[in-house]
């Protein structure tokens, strides 16, 4: 079923329509790589926190895949940005523009919730409301960043498999 895409129907796509509520069941194959959005804007490590503000504000994303040379290294989120600014009674704070200075290197979260393209959307969806997540980035076999995956994408795809039952 991995060459289904959305909107054309397989038999079993049409014998799950068939059931009383068989609409349903299309979401159950529909997979990461049939909704993700593959244009995507990244960033690198040297990327300026203030280059990165600049980034969140025109976009009004939540979060940016870090990749160099094609590879997924990371990912920096506004709370990653966020807390660049956080400080404690143990530590001075640095003046704003030093602050602004600093590299995405220095504030990136490598350790990254990730898919691959045939993962299942029950599963992201899964995913997304276990960890609270807005999106997952989606990955090749050699970790090369192929999409992201997000809740508007899973919608979509809810909206898709439900639409001829309407």
């Amino acid at each position: 079923m991995d060459g289904i895409l959305p909107g054309s129907k397989s038999q079993s796509a049409n014998d799950a329509a068939r059931r009383p509520d068989g609409s349903m069941y299309r979401f159950l194959e529909y997979t990461a790589d049939q909704y993700m959005t593959r244009a995507v804007i990244t960033v690198t490590r040297a990327v300026t926190l203030r280059e990165l503000e600049g980034l969140f504000e025109k976009h009004d994303f939540n979060s940016l895949p870090v990749v160099e040379e094609g590879k997924m290294l990371g990912i920096v989120t506004k709370f990653d940005f966020l807390r660049a600014f956080a400080f404690t009674t143990d530590q001075m704070v640095p003046h704003y523009d030093d602050l602004m200075k600093r590299r995405v290197a220095e504030i990136m979260t490598e350790d990254v919730v990730h898919v691959e393209r045939g993962t299942r959307l029950t599963r992201v969806l899964e995913l997304m409301v276990k960890l609270k997540a807005r999106s997952f980035p989606v990955v090749g076999v050699q970790r090369e960043l192929v999409g992201v995956i997000s809740r508007e994408d899973v919608i979509r795809a809810l909206r898709d498999a439900t639409q001829d039952a309407q």
